[in-house]
């Protein structure tokens, strides 16, 4: 393992994983870096992003790169990632869908990124715990995701995953 120390903060959708994780990098540095990951996908996620940004206080040094997270020099210690879900789907358009290539080039840019010294406040949604997909596409993003799950959080010092608001202490 690398130098990071890493905390993980996982949960399902709108279980309050962000509002957590700057909360913790805000008390870890008074300016951490807020690594935005999200590529913009329509009108409507154009807006979701304006709201995430508009609620980021002055005290956030504001990077956005939706797959080279692993090239960064960061200009704080601290590093708040959100998240590997969209970051992964970066990366599985960036492989044309191919799981395996897809697995491998996300492995590979996350060691590179946890070999920097910097504590990494990381977001991460558990999308594996509902329905199995009907599309065999979508069945291999979901296996894939929980498969980087698990390597991260192997990797973590910390794991939290939140409930409603709540994080509970996993690791």
């Amino acid at each position: 393992m690398g130098m990071a120390k890493i905390h993980l903060i996982t949960g399902g959708q709108r279980s309050g994983k962000s509002a957590y994780a700057e909360k913790l990098a805000l008390a870890a540095n008074e300016h951490p870096v807020y690594l935005a990951t999200s590529k913009v996908w329509d009108e409507e996620y154009q807006k979701r992003i304006e709201r995430h940004q508009d609620n980021r206080s002055a005290a956030w040094i504001n990077v956005e790169e939706p797959l080279e997270v692993d090239k960064l020099d960061f200009p704080s210690k601290v590093v708040l990632l959100d998240c590997i879900t969209l970051w992964l789907t970066n990366v599985f358009d960036r492989c044309a869908y191919d799981a395996v290539q897809a697995q491998k080039m996300a492995l590979n840019k996350l060691d590179q990124l946890f070999e920097k010294d910097i504590d990494l406040f990381m977001v991460s949604a558990e999308i594996g715990m509902g329905v199995i997909p009907m599309e065999a596409s979508t069945r291999r993003f979901v296996d894939v995701h929980g498969e980087v799950n698990q390597y991260i959080a192997q990797r973590a010092n910390k794991v939290s995953f939140m409930v409603s608001g709540l994080p509970l202490v996993v690791k």
